[in-house]
């Protein structure tokens, strides 16, 4: 019997009950299903033998998944139940039909690459994970700037003075680096964005870098700001003066069901109200 986990976050009121629909049908098709609840911990999922994951929730749902899922390949059916959907693309009035073309092998799964990033300490590795959307150096304490010293492939891009710095993939270039005013890039690219937040030098702009640079991020003595990095927006660590950091594109990518063109695009004209042009 083939095995599916489906995640359901508990912020959505409606994700209880539609896990329990998806369920009923998948146990109709024959699976064997294991229900998990995301409540914004990143706790490890057991994915032992798991044939896919479904996941209940927004975009935030989806990235607690891939980065899991895709050290073992396995592919994740995101019903979106959030506001945005840019990579939770499938829509619950139509979950039933997509998930029968999904398990008849009829989808067509969107890859994405992840970004991983590495902490480094007097030269010793302390912990490391992959992220689908960002990785974030900022200061713990609200209103402070961090100073950073930032390298590609040895070559100094200078200090960075700001109230932080993002290191995103392409599928991460709709979330916060949108926000703090980056590049909007197709999903189907191969790239990485280093984008300043608030950059103190008006100079420091963001920048699009070919998949392959590696980028050293070494923590300068900040006045007053306790410097942290941050995966996904979900799995934080502290940083000390003297840290580096190793940000560069994953040997992982996750594959996705309903992540086409068409979902992005059509995510960007109304989540993000495109309208084309004024209208008389």
């Amino acid at each position: 019997m083939k095995k599916c986990l489906v995640i359901s976050n508990t912020y959505k009121d409606a994700a209880r009950i539609l896990a329990k629909e998806v369920e009923k049908f998948l146990v109709s098709k024959n699976f064997s299903v294991t229900l998990v609840e995301f409540c914004g911990e990143s706790r490890t999922l057991s994915l032992d033998q798991i044939e896919f994951v479904i996941t209940l929730g927004g975009d935030g749902t989806v990235l607690y998944a891939a980065r899991q899922c895709s050290k073992l390949d396995i592919p994740i059916f995101p019903i979106n139940l959030g506001e945005f959907g840019f990579i939770a693309g499938i829509q619950p009035d139509c979950w039933k039909d997509r998930l029968t073309q999904f398990i008849n092998k009829k989808e067509v799964l969107a890859k994405r690459g992840l970004v991983s990033g590495t902490v480094f300490r007097n030269g010793i590795e302390l912990i490391s994970y992959n992220a689908l959307n960002d990785v974030v150096f900022s200061s713990k304490n609200p209103a402070c700037i961090v100073s950073l010293c930032v390298k590609a492939d040895n070559i100094s891009f200078g200090t960075f003075k700001a109230d932080g710095v993002i290191v995103c993939t392409p599928t991460g270039s709709t979330a916060y680096s949108a926000a703090a005013g980056g590049p909007i890039l197709d999903p189907r690219l191969d790239a990485l964005i280093l984008n300043p937040v608030s950059a103190f030098s008006l100079s420091n702009r963001p920048l699009v870098l070919p998949p392959q640079e590696v980028l050293s991020i070494k923590v300068l003595p900040s006045r007053n700001a306790k410097v942290v990095v941050t995966w996904d927006g979900q799995c934080q660590y502290d940083l000390l003066e003297g840290d580096v950091v190793i940000v560069k594109k994953s040997v992982y990518s996750i594959r996705l069901a309903g992540c086409g063109t068409d979902t992005f695009y059509n995510a960007l004209r109304s989540k993000l109200h495109w309208s084309g042009g004024p209208h008389a």
